[in-house]
């Protein structure tokens, strides 16, 4: 025992000496793996939530999916050693499909829709009431009217679009189209790495096409119709780049914002960071075929050392996380950036860059913080490869908004993770017109995927999710984070807020509310990371509606069913039903692989 405690260090529990120790899998995962996923750095999910992934799940990260850089280190047998050791084993009854569905479907060209990130190019996140069909009355006697599980799946962060009758969506590496009303499937199609931007859906040609960016940093077109790709464009070389932000189709044209998570790689201390940067490009949206790219750090890269002796590639980073917006009085492109990954720190980094929707020249940037050099290894004390500048990871996660005013003038509205907010003027290359600081911000911290405008207030969830120490490195803080804000559009000030609620005795719970905010006439809703989603009013924020997402499900599909965590996107709204996704497992947060439809009438 000795001996076994010794050779593993603290990497290992006791449970897995003996037997489970010399299992080939988890020898390669001590000597791949468990000096990032046992080290209780917050933004690594720690071998509890590797552990729940199916086996098959793990093999694919480790392929095709955000790790495939680390995986590529290993042969095929390796990874479906440590797959098979650390994964769990699938249930046979995940192989159940949908039922399908009858006919084809009902709906029209006039039917209710939601087709983008931000329901439209200005990304408001806001839909109005006829397109939503529900009131301020209706919200307090919305119930679940089916529910679909994901098989396989523990992280549901891909955002539905509805469209003409289907509703389609992705849970990891499968893509379905499914009936709004009754969860009955029409079709299923599988790519090859998981997807993580929302789905857009556009007609360039006259065929309705689905537009997603993938985890392997490739954008698919498939038939509405059918599920059938019909193109694909690989956006970027960068082994580390995907596709996080959601494509926004606009005049045949798709813009397509690229991140990355190589960020992440630089907690090896051997690793020379960086080489990504952001970009936004312009892609044909018949063909797929790339228009113009535009990079968001313009600056060569040099080789240089930091001063605690790592070498580095810089400057790097910049990644563009989120839906552009697209200003079509000006002809221009809003892209919001993250921070840098290594020195120097750049201008276009934590800014917001303003392109040409025809050349993708930037035309203007306004940047909000300068000095923003950071990735995953500055969680570790006195590790080599933290930039010196050693910034604080305040990315803009979230879209730009942008709005109009009843005096005509217009507002470009910023969120980022510091709990910042700027309005800003587009017409007069960003210069501000006010701000407002919401919460304390963090790495996990202030605003994430983005707030929704209704034209008179912005309505924004914090999050400031924030960590304990526990036996298995860190666990989510029942007490930090959350709350929804309302502020006047006109000055920023608040109007209104609504505290968070508390998680009680419940297990990986937190209060906070990072996911997307969704709006309707009269009615806010947000969820949380304690598994709820609740409609606030938007008159006075108080509580109109509050479902727990988080138990077992009996799926029209079959698959076994649990919600978890809310996070990433918000609620998707259209022909008096509200479509929310269940499941968010990677900071410690709850599993889930639920798609949950609500509405009030019976079908």
């Amino acid at each position: 025992m000795q001996k076994c405690v010794a050779s593993l260090a603290f990497l290992f529990p006791l449970a897995l000496c003996g037997q489970t120790a010399a299992d080939p899998g988890a020898i390669i995962y001590q000597q791949h793996c468990a000096m990032c996923h046992d080290s209780g750095a917050a933004r690594v999910p720690n071998r509890e939530v590797l552990q729940r992934q199916t086996r098959a799940a793990i093999e694919e990260i480790l392929t095709s999916g955000v790790m495939r850089q680390q995986g590529s280190t290993l042969t095929s047998t390796e990874r479906a050693a440590v797959a098979k050791w650390l994964g769990r084993a699938p249930n046979a009854e995940q192989a159940n499909s949908a039922g399908q569905c009858e006919g084809a479907p009902l709906g029209s060209a006039a039917s209710s829709s939601w087709t983008s990130w931000g329901n439209g190019v200005a990304n408001l996140r806001f839909q109005p009431a006829r397109a939503a069909g529900l009131t301020a009355t209706d919200v307090p006697h919305l119930r679940l009217k089916w529910a679909f599980a994901a098989p396989g799946a523990t992280l549901m962060r891909a955002q539905p679009a509805v469209f003409e009758g289907l509703l389609i969506f992705a849970a990891g590496s499968a893509v379905y189209a499914l009936d709004p009303r009754t969860g009955c499937r029409y079709w299923k199609t599988d790519v090859t790495s998981p997807v993580r931007s929302a789905i857009a859906i556009a007609s360039p040609a006259g065929v309705p096409l689905a537009f997603f960016g993938d985890q392997g940093g490739i954008v698919h077109a498939v038939e509405v119709a059918s599920g059938k790709p019909v193109w694909q464009a690989h956006v970027d070389a960068d082994t580390a780049a995907m596709v996080t932000g959601t494509p926004v189709y606009y005049r045949k044209r798709l813009y397509v914002p690229v991140s990355s998570f190589q960020e992440l790689a630089a907690i090896d201390p051997h690793y020379v960071c960086c080489t990504f940067r952001g970009s936004v490009l312009a892609l044909d949206a018949v063909t797929g075929r790339i228009l113009w790219k535009t990079y968001t750090v313009t600056g060569a890269s040099q080789p240089h050392t930091t001063k605690k002796g790592a070498k580095h590639v810089g400057p790097s980073g910049a990644a563009v996380w989120s839906a552009p917006t697209i200003d079509t009085e000006k002809g221009l492109l809003y892209a919001a950036t993250g921070d840098n990954y290594s020195d120097p720190p750049t201008e276009n980094s934590d800014a917001v860059l303003a392109l040409s929707l025809e050349t993708g020249n930037i035309v203007w940037s306004r940047q909000f913080r300068s000095g923003d050099s950071f990735n995953s290894s500055c969680a570790y004390p006195n590790s080599p490869n933290c930039p010196d500048a050693a910034g604080p990871d305040f990315d803009f996660g979230s879209s730009p908004i942008l709005e109009r005013m009843p005096d005509g003038h217009r507002l470009l509205i910023l969120s980022e993770k510091s709990g910042d907010v700027y309005a800003i003027n587009p017409d007069a290359q960003g210069a501000q017109i006010w701000h407002s600081q919401l919460g304390h911000g963090s790495a996990l911290g202030g605003i994430e995927w983005g707030p929704a405008s209704d034209g008179q207030r912005l309505y924004a969830a914090i999050s400031d999710e924030a960590f304990l120490p526990s036996t298995t490195g860190l666990e989510l803080d029942p007490d930090q984070g959350g709350g929804l804000f309302a502020l006047s559009l006109n000055d920023g000030k608040q109007a209104w807020y609504a505290p968070p609620a508390k998680c009680g005795t419940r297990r990986q719970c937190s209060p906070a509310q990072p996911g997307a905010v969704t709006a309707i006439p009269g009615v806010v809703f947000s969820g949380s990371l304690d598994g709820h989603i609740r409609a606030f009013s938007s008159a006075d924020g108080k509580l109109l509606w509050d479902y727990d997402t988080r138990h077992d499900y009996q799926a029209v599909n079959g698959a076994p069913g649990h919600g978890g965590a809310v996070n990433g996107p918000g609620p998707v709204i259209a022909g008096g039903m509200v479509f929310v996704l269940s499941g968010y497992d990677m900071f410690g947060e709850a599993p889930g692989n639920m798609l949950l439809a609500f509405g009030v009438n019976e079908p």
